[in-house]
């Protein structure tokens, strides 16, 4: 089996054997052993929050403790801060360890002295998934199209919604948001373009996949117009242009891309 191959499954694999399972797209939700966690077991909401907020940053190298206060509760005072950290701390490791025995390191979320960070050995997220196989995707796309394909479609699938739809508000969770966005608009749109000779009309869907996710999108529209150009359909090519104009203008005041003018006029003109 190819590198990129084994990869692309060991992520898939992941999902249906890891103990802890995130999602954080369109929704949040977590199971434990397959199991949903209910809102009711994680008490007070501020352990949902610092637990996402342990997600958002998994990136990272293991924060302050004051650090994470300052990014989750910057309005609250110092004492009012710590205490927050402290029963968001304990109702975490409470759903996520319930049967820990006392006095026994935490598994999921590490601590080193007073800084701490979540550790993903066992646990699965979602968006962590999308971007490893969008990675993957990308790695392949040169020299081996088809796994290349397989990993765009795995990442756009597990893509149901905006990141975190219950924190649309927080600065800490905005660039993970606009991150995974970006990235998801890049896969439809590049495995769009793949496979647009051989099925324009699954390169459409894709299209319009990526106008509901940000209807402004341009490439996604020039990518429309060239598979109803190539279906024969110059009618609704062209009305794919209009469109295209009429969202731009209205939403940032500017026209199309030269790239995009230049395939309108080659539409029109054939």
């Amino acid at each position: 089996m190819d590198t990129i191959e084994k990869q692309i499954t060991a992520i898939l694999d992941k999902r249906s054997s890891a103990e802890i399972k995130v999602q954080t797209l369109g929704n949040f939700s977590v199971q434990r052993n397959d199991q949903t966690i209910k809102a009711k077991e994680w008490g007070r909401d501020i352990s949902i929050q610092l637990f996402q907020f342990f997600i958002t940053a998994r990136h990272r190298r293991a924060l302050h403790k004051e650090q994470i206060i300052d990014r989750i509760w910057e309005d609250v005072d110092e004492k009012s801060g710590q205490q927050n950290f402290k029963v968001g701390l304990h109702g975490i490791n409470k759903v996520l360890e319930p049967d820990r025995k006392s006095r026994t390191e935490a598994r999921f979320i590490m601590r080193q002295g007073v800084t701490y960070q979540l550790h993903m050995e066992d646990i699965w997220v979602d968006v962590d998934a999308v971007e490893k196989l969008i990675a993957l995707g990308n790695q392949a796309l040169t020299e081996k199209p088809k796994l290349a394909e397989q990993a765009y479609r795995e990442a756009i699938d597990l893509h149901e919604g905006i990141y975190l739809p219950n924190r649309l508000y927080e600065d800490w969770s905005s660039d993970e948001r606009e991150s995974i966005q970006v990235l998801t608009l890049g896969a439809i749109i590049t495995l769009a373009e793949l496979i647009l000779e051989k099925n324009p009309m699954e390169s459409i869907r894709l299209s319009k996949q990526a106008l509901m996710i940000d209807a402004a999108w341009e490439d996604a529209y020039r990518i429309q117009m060239e598979a109803y150009y190539k279906k024969g359909n110059r009618p609704q090519a062209i009305k794919t242009f209009q469109s295209c104009v009429k969202v731009l203008d209205k939403e940032f005041g500017i026209e199309p891309l030269p790239q995009t003018k230049r395939l309108y006029q080659v539409i029109t003109e054939s």
